[in-house]
């Protein structure tokens, strides 16, 4: 028999990876997670100012509905006449029932106390130190020596520029009906105009409620 060849041993390519084949995966698996970093992170920022613009418009979406409930709800000031002398006296004496400038407004209304039903109040909305604010406290229908109790304060809206009212009616019975930089009742505007002015950095905007009490 033939001995068998001595198998030869080609010097092939070693296995593996080299180092710098390594050094290349590792510089590619880096900037990956650069980017899935960046990407999370420009996610996370976007869901963030996302939810701030949502809470912002639902803010101010409340604030519109209270506000032209309150104004819309007005009791025109005849509606006492329908009281007892004594009871009407009360009433007046307690106050004007509508009062505005431009940039505050009072008046007596229904606020509503949360379980179904509203309370008689007397309420005033104005800014204060940059916050939007409703205060109010009880109405009182009688003459009392107690002292008033304190008003309670409710933030509607905070960082507010501005804020601007303005009333549509005729301030007298001769003269023609127009918008007035402030109203001093007895007799209610026919309607009120409330504009609320955020500073220029701010993206929030709040079109001007119109609210019709005498209807």
């Amino acid at each position: 028999m033939k001995p068998r060849p001595a198998v030869q041993c080609r010097l092939g390519r070693p296995s593996g990876f080299t180092l710098l084949e390594t050094l290349v995966a590792l510089v590619v698996l880096g900037f990956l997670m650069v980017g899935l970093t960046q990407g999370v992170r420009t996610s996370l920022s976007l869901w963030d100012a996302q939810a701030r613009r949502a809470g912002q418009t639902a803010e101010l979406d409340a604030t519109a509905r209270i506000l032209r409930a309150l104004l819309s709800g007005l009791t025109p000031p005849s509606s006492v006449g329908s009281l007892l002398p004594s009871a009407a006296a009360a009433a007046n004496a307690s106050g004007p029932v509508f009062k505005g400038t431009a940039d505050n407004v009072s008046f007596v209304g229904d606020l509503p106390s949360g379980l179904g039903t509203t309370q008689r109040a007397d309420i005033t909305l104005q800014l204060q130190e940059g916050r939007f604010v409703l205060s109010w406290a009880p109405h009182r229908h009688e003459l009392s020596t107690a002292p008033a109790l304190a008003p309670v304060e409710v933030e509607l809206v905070r960082g507010v520029d501005r804020i601007e009212l303005a009333y549509w009616g005729s301030p007298t019975p001769g003269e023609r009906a127009s918008w007035q930089p402030q109203w001093d009742g007895p007799a209610i505007p026919q309607l009120i105009r409330l504009r609320l002015v955020f500073p220029k950095a701010d993206r929030r905007r709040f079109p001007d409620l119109i609210a019709a009490p005498q209807l």
